[in-house]
């Protein structure tokens, strides 16, 4: 089979290299030639673990092209997918669906024969309709189906997601359409991943609906959080517990500053918005996103506290800023709001990410970058982790003690144990657990 991939943003790169990993022979398209000769170059451009592999594996093998040439690549497909992006539009929350429009029209021009048309961007509810139509008014004689089949790719973890998924959704409206996906799936029927197959309208909100329960499920540990400091409980332990029960389930349930990325921010505001225009408002999701978005802010009062009610004047080393660890995504990242934050309250701050600092510098002013995580640490008052990379996970307490002016050490995302902090003697800050007194 012969599949051609419209974008190599995250969605369209990660799914094309792993397409063609199944056998099939991929072809990624984008505008941007500036972009296709790097990656014929071999050089990716964005940060995914075993990604630059993968693609080099494929395109030694014959199976992994990059072009400009959007009719070719078409014309010669069994399947054309969408994987542009959808970004939030300022001020409303509702997705920007240009991108996809754009391409629904390209596509139609270039059509030979049948072909699956697929929508792996995250598009909202009747997207595939309008698709549909756009592309049968370009192009009246053409022979095509329309397909729904959204992606849960977590970055950082994306090429596992993609190969031993949870389930497949495949939104269609014909056999024919549903053949055509069934044999690109082929491969993971031997896995016996589920093939979850639904009307076009069913899938997109499948995949909104994954999302926001994801992120009300974070939120809402993040609220147990804030009580359990008040309580003087611990969230983990209280974590535990509920996640232990089937119906709830362990994972994200860990505490930390608030939810960012790609994915959670900008769906999250799409559904809320397509629910009010449906005249069936999300409550809970619109209070989700409300509190998220005050818990950044919270996370900087969080980190002044810690630092004896003010941050005028100090320096501050900061260790992580992207929105999760093994990516260099900043897209509404909490340190975005965090730094920013702490800078107007007098603070000079040095950072360092393994992976996001050239991304962060284009979006935080004013930060010393450094070049490892001890050289952040040197005469500064206080340590802050805002992500978990694992290389944050076994720091050298007494090195770090011995670099930090005063030995304040805020984690907001609980890498460390309170007790042993409070042994290794500092006054150390977590979230959601009783912080102990340093032992002298």
């Amino acid at each position: 089979m012969r599949i051609a991939m419209i974008g190599t943003g995250y969605v369209g790169l990660v799914s094309g290299a792993c397409f063609s990993e199944f056998g099939v022979t991929v072809t990624c398209v984008d505008k941007d030639a500036g972009k296709i000769e790097r990656l014929n170059r071999g050089e990716i451009p964005i940060y995914e673990p075993g990604l630059d592999k993968l693609v080099e594996n494929s395109a030694k093998a014959g199976r992994l092209f990059f072009t400009t040439d959007l009719k070719a690549a078409v014309a010669e497909a069994d399947a054309v997918f969408i994987a542009v992006g959808t970004p939030s539009r300022r001020g409303d929350g509702h997705a920007d669906l240009s991108y996809v429009y754009g391409a629904a029209k390209e596509i139609a021009e270039a059509l030979s024969g049948h072909t699956v048309v697929v929508t792996k961007s995250t598009v909202p509810v009747g997207t595939g309709r309008e698709v549909e139509r756009i592309i049968r008014e370009t192009r009246p004689d053409a022979d095509f189906d329309i397909v729904s089949n959204p992606e849960f790719l977590r970055e950082g973890s994306a090429i596992s997601d993609f190969m031993r998924p949870d389930r497949v959704v495949i939104g269609a409206r014909t056999e024919k359409a549903r053949e055509v996906m069934r044999n690109l799936y082929r491969p993971l029927y031997l896995i016996e991943t589920p093939i979850v197959f639904t009307s076009v309208e069913t899938s997109e909100l499948i995949k909104y609906a994954a999302n926001t329960f994801l992120a009300a499920k974070i939120t809402f540990i993040n609220e147990i959080a804030d009580l359990c400091e008040k309580l003087g409980a611990d969230v983990h332990d209280v974590a535990k517990g509920i996640g232990l029960d089937g119906r709830i389930g362990k994972k994200f349930l860990h505490p930390g500053p608030g939810y960012g990325g790609s994915c959670f921010p900008k769906d999250t505001l799409a559904l809320v918005r397509t629910a009010q225009e449906a005249g069936a408002p999300l409550r809970i999701i619109e209070t989700v996103v409300d509190i998220n978005d005050k818990r950044k802010r919270a996370m900087a009062d969080k980190i002044i506290a810690a630092c004896g009610g003010s941050v005028k004047g100090k320096t501050l080393a900061i260790l992580g800023v992207t929105f999760k660890p093994n990516t260099d995504d900043m897209r509404d990242s909490p340190s975005l709001d965090i730094l920013p934050a702490l800078q107007e309250a007098g603070a000079a701050l040095r950072a360092f990410d393994p992976a996001g600092m050239h991304e962060a510098e284009k979006m935080l002013p004013g930060i010393l970058w450094c070049e490892t995580a001890y050289e952040t640490m040197g005469g500064a008052d206080a340590l802050v982790i805002i992500t978990e990379w694992n290389e944050f996970r076994a720091l050298d307490l007494k090195r770090v003690k011995s670099l930090l002016k005063s030995p304040v050490l805020v984690d907001l995302r609980n890498v460390y144990e309170p007790d042993m902090m409070a042994t290794a003697g500092f006054d150390y800050t977590c979230v959601g657990r009783v912080s102990l007194p340093a032992v002298q």
